[in-house]
C-alpha cells in the first residue's frame, strides 16, 4: 500500500534526510523545512520504503504539499 508524507506548514526545503529505497519508521525525520529562520523537522506518520521524493532541497512547499511517497 502506498502512503504519502505531506508538509504540515509552508517553508523552504532545507534538507532531505532520506533517499529513494530507504526504509523508514514511524516518527523518523524525513525532511527539514526552514521557515522564519527556524528549522522544522517533518516526521513520517508511516513506516515503509521511500518510493518517490517529490521535492528538492531549496524548493518552497505549502501546507499540504506531498513531499514523499512510500511503498
Amino acid at each position: 500500500m502506498q502512503q504519502q508524507i505531506y508538509s504540515n506548514m509552508a517553508g523552504s526545503v532545507w534538507k532531505i534526510t532520506v533517499k529513494v529505497g530507504d526504509v523508514i519508521k514511524v516518527g523518523q525525520e524525513v525532511v527539514i523545512l526552514e521557515s522564519m529562520k527556524m528549522e522544522i523537522p517533518i516526521l513520517s506518520e508511516y513506516e515503509g520504503r521511500v518510493k518517490t521524493i517529490l521535492i528538492q532541497e531549496t524548493d518552497f512547499v505549502n501546507d499540504g504539499d506531498i513531499l514523499l511517497e512510500l511503498e
